[in-house]
Protein backbone atom coordinates (compact mmCIF):
# COMPACT_ATOMS: atom_id res chain seq x y z
CA UNK A 1 0.00 0.00 0.00
CA UNK A 2 1.27 3.35 -0.92
CA UNK A 3 -1.04 5.74 0.90
CA UNK A 4 -1.21 7.32 4.38
CA UNK A 5 -3.37 5.94 7.18
CA UNK A 6 -7.00 6.60 6.27
CA UNK A 7 -9.26 8.96 8.19
CA UNK A 8 -12.27 6.78 7.36
CA UNK A 9 -12.94 3.14 6.59
CA UNK A 10 -15.95 2.06 4.57
CA UNK A 11 -16.49 -1.58 5.44
CA UNK A 12 -18.45 -4.31 3.75
CA UNK A 13 -20.48 -6.51 6.12
CA UNK A 14 -20.84 -10.14 4.95
CA UNK A 15 -17.49 -11.87 4.57
CA UNK A 16 -15.64 -8.83 5.94
CA UNK A 17 -17.01 -8.24 9.44
CA UNK A 18 -19.19 -11.31 9.87
CA UNK A 19 -19.23 -14.80 8.43
CA UNK A 20 -20.85 -14.85 5.02
CA UNK A 21 -24.20 -16.63 5.22
CA UNK A 22 -26.11 -16.73 1.94
CA UNK A 23 -29.01 -14.24 2.24
CA UNK A 24 -28.46 -13.75 5.97
CA UNK A 25 -31.65 -12.71 7.72
CA UNK A 26 -31.62 -14.64 11.01
CA UNK A 27 -29.88 -12.94 13.94
CA UNK A 28 -28.81 -16.25 15.49
CA UNK A 29 -26.59 -16.85 12.44
CA UNK A 30 -24.63 -13.59 12.85
CA UNK A 31 -21.04 -14.42 13.81
CA UNK A 32 -18.08 -12.07 13.82
CA UNK A 33 -15.01 -13.11 11.89
CA UNK A 34 -11.85 -13.58 14.00
CA UNK A 35 -10.01 -10.38 14.93
CA UNK A 36 -12.74 -8.00 13.72
CA UNK A 37 -13.31 -6.27 17.06
CA UNK A 38 -9.57 -5.80 17.55
CA UNK A 39 -9.25 -4.43 14.01
CA UNK A 40 -12.02 -1.88 14.49
CA UNK A 41 -10.64 -0.84 17.87
CA UNK A 42 -7.26 -0.28 16.22
CA UNK A 43 -8.87 1.89 13.54
CA UNK A 44 -10.79 3.87 16.17
CA UNK A 45 -7.62 4.26 18.26
CA UNK A 46 -6.00 5.93 15.25
CA UNK A 47 -8.97 8.27 14.86
CA UNK A 48 -10.59 6.65 11.83
CA UNK A 49 -14.31 7.03 11.31
CA UNK A 50 -16.11 3.76 10.57
CA UNK A 51 -18.84 3.35 7.95
CA UNK A 52 -20.77 0.30 6.80
CA UNK A 53 -21.81 -0.26 3.15
CA UNK A 54 -23.67 -3.47 2.35
CA UNK A 55 -25.56 -4.80 -0.65
CA UNK A 56 -28.58 -6.81 0.54
CA UNK A 57 -30.35 -8.08 -2.59
CA UNK A 58 -32.33 -10.62 -0.55
CA UNK A 59 -34.65 -7.74 0.32
CA UNK A 60 -35.19 -6.83 -3.33
CA UNK A 61 -35.73 -10.48 -4.20
CA UNK A 62 -38.45 -10.71 -1.54
CA UNK A 63 -36.56 -13.30 0.57
CA UNK A 64 -36.76 -11.22 3.75
CA UNK A 65 -37.77 -7.69 4.85
CA UNK A 66 -35.42 -4.77 5.38
CA UNK A 67 -36.14 -5.07 9.11
CA UNK A 68 -34.23 -8.39 9.10
CA UNK A 69 -31.14 -6.57 7.78
CA UNK A 70 -31.47 -4.00 10.56
CA UNK A 71 -31.82 -6.78 13.15
CA UNK A 72 -28.70 -8.58 11.84
CA UNK A 73 -26.77 -5.29 11.87
CA UNK A 74 -27.88 -4.68 15.47
CA UNK A 75 -26.75 -8.17 16.46
CA UNK A 76 -23.37 -7.62 14.79
CA UNK A 77 -22.93 -4.28 16.59
CA UNK A 78 -23.82 -5.94 19.88
CA UNK A 79 -21.21 -8.66 19.27
CA UNK A 80 -18.56 -6.07 18.36
CA UNK A 81 -18.79 -4.58 21.83
CA UNK A 82 -17.29 -1.24 20.80
CA UNK A 83 -20.28 0.97 21.51
CA UNK A 84 -23.91 1.25 20.50
CA UNK A 85 -23.11 3.27 17.35
CA UNK A 86 -19.64 2.39 16.10
CA UNK A 87 -20.54 3.35 12.52
CA UNK A 88 -20.90 7.02 11.68
CA UNK A 89 -23.34 5.98 8.97
CA UNK A 90 -24.72 2.73 7.57
CA UNK A 91 -25.72 2.34 3.93
CA UNK A 92 -27.88 -0.62 2.92
CA UNK A 93 -28.58 -1.20 -0.78
CA UNK A 94 -31.60 -3.57 -0.82
CA UNK A 95 -32.00 -3.76 -4.59
CA UNK A 96 -31.12 -6.70 -6.85
CA UNK A 97 -28.30 -6.29 -9.37
CA UNK A 98 -30.79 -5.67 -12.20
CA UNK A 99 -32.74 -2.96 -10.35
CA UNK A 100 -31.84 0.71 -10.40
CA UNK A 101 -30.08 1.62 -7.19
CA UNK A 102 -28.20 4.76 -6.26
CA UNK A 103 -26.23 2.96 -3.56
CA UNK A 104 -25.65 -0.61 -4.76
CA UNK A 105 -21.93 -1.29 -5.02
CA UNK A 106 -20.04 -0.43 -7.19
CA UNK A 107 -21.90 2.92 -7.04
CA UNK A 108 -19.62 5.64 -5.62
CA UNK A 109 -22.53 7.72 -4.23
CA UNK A 110 -22.14 6.65 -0.58
CA UNK A 111 -18.42 7.54 -0.57
CA UNK A 112 -19.14 10.87 -2.23
CA UNK A 113 -21.73 11.68 0.43
CA UNK A 114 -19.24 10.81 3.17
CA UNK A 115 -16.66 13.10 1.57
CA UNK A 116 -19.15 15.95 1.49
CA UNK A 117 -20.65 15.45 4.97
CA UNK A 118 -17.36 14.80 6.81
CA UNK A 119 -15.22 17.09 4.63
CA UNK A 120 -12.88 14.31 3.57
CA UNK A 121 -11.08 13.87 0.31
CA UNK A 122 -11.42 10.50 -1.45
CA UNK A 123 -7.73 9.83 -0.74
CA UNK A 124 -8.50 9.90 3.01
CA UNK A 125 -10.97 7.00 2.71
CA UNK A 126 -10.31 3.27 2.35
CA UNK A 127 -12.94 0.75 1.23
CA UNK A 128 -12.43 -2.72 2.70
CA UNK A 129 -14.25 -5.83 1.54
CA UNK A 130 -14.09 -9.44 0.45
CA UNK A 131 -15.65 -8.91 -2.97
CA UNK A 132 -14.25 -7.35 -6.10
CA UNK A 133 -17.30 -5.05 -6.11
CA UNK A 134 -15.91 -3.41 -2.96
CA UNK A 135 -12.71 -2.52 -4.79
CA UNK A 136 -14.61 -1.52 -7.92
CA UNK A 137 -16.52 0.88 -5.64
CA UNK A 138 -13.24 2.25 -4.29
CA UNK A 139 -12.04 2.82 -7.84
CA UNK A 140 -15.30 4.46 -8.95
CA UNK A 141 -15.20 6.79 -5.93
CA UNK A 142 -11.49 7.56 -6.25
CA UNK A 143 -10.81 6.21 -2.75
CA UNK A 144 -8.21 3.71 -1.63
CA UNK A 145 -9.23 0.09 -1.27
CA UNK A 146 -8.12 -3.13 0.39
CA UNK A 147 -9.39 -6.62 -0.32
CA UNK A 148 -9.86 -9.55 2.03
CA UNK A 149 -9.85 -13.29 1.40
CA UNK A 150 -12.29 -13.87 4.27
CA UNK A 151 -15.47 -14.32 2.24
CA UNK A 152 -16.89 -16.78 -0.26
CA UNK A 153 -15.46 -15.09 -3.33
CA UNK A 154 -12.09 -15.59 -4.98
CA UNK A 155 -11.30 -11.90 -4.85
CA UNK A 156 -7.96 -12.27 -6.66
CA UNK A 157 -9.55 -14.01 -9.65
CA UNK A 158 -12.48 -11.60 -9.63
CA UNK A 159 -10.14 -8.59 -9.66
CA UNK A 160 -8.29 -10.04 -12.64
CA UNK A 161 -11.59 -10.31 -14.50
CA UNK A 162 -12.56 -6.71 -13.65
CA UNK A 163 -9.26 -5.28 -14.86
CA UNK A 164 -9.29 -2.34 -12.49
CA UNK A 165 -6.86 0.44 -13.29
CA UNK A 166 -4.71 0.08 -10.17
CA UNK A 167 -3.46 -2.74 -7.98
CA UNK A 168 -5.06 -3.42 -4.60
CA UNK A 169 -3.52 -5.05 -1.56
CA UNK A 170 -5.21 -8.25 -0.43
CA UNK A 171 -5.11 -9.51 3.17
CA UNK A 172 -6.19 -12.70 4.93
CA UNK A 173 -8.09 -10.85 7.68
CA UNK A 174 -9.45 -7.45 8.61
CA UNK A 175 -7.00 -7.35 11.50
CA UNK A 176 -4.02 -7.81 9.17
CA UNK A 177 -5.39 -5.11 6.88
CA UNK A 178 -5.87 -2.64 9.75
CA UNK A 179 -2.43 -3.40 11.18
CA UNK A 180 -0.96 -2.58 7.79
CA UNK A 181 -3.09 0.54 7.36
CA UNK A 182 -2.54 2.01 10.82
CA UNK A 183 0.57 0.48 12.41
CA UNK A 184 2.83 -0.05 9.41
CA UNK A 185 1.75 3.31 7.95
CA UNK A 186 3.11 5.06 11.06
CA UNK A 187 6.47 3.27 11.27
Amino acid sequence: MNFPAPKALILDRDGTLIEHVHYLHEVDKVRLLPGVTEALRLAQHHGALLFLHTNQSGVGRGYFPLEAVYACNDRMIEQLGIGDSPFARICIAPETPDQDSPYRKPSPLFAREICAQWQLSPSEICYIGDNASDLATAEAAGTNGVGLTTGLHDIVADLTTLRLSRPYSIFTSLLHACQSLFVTAHE
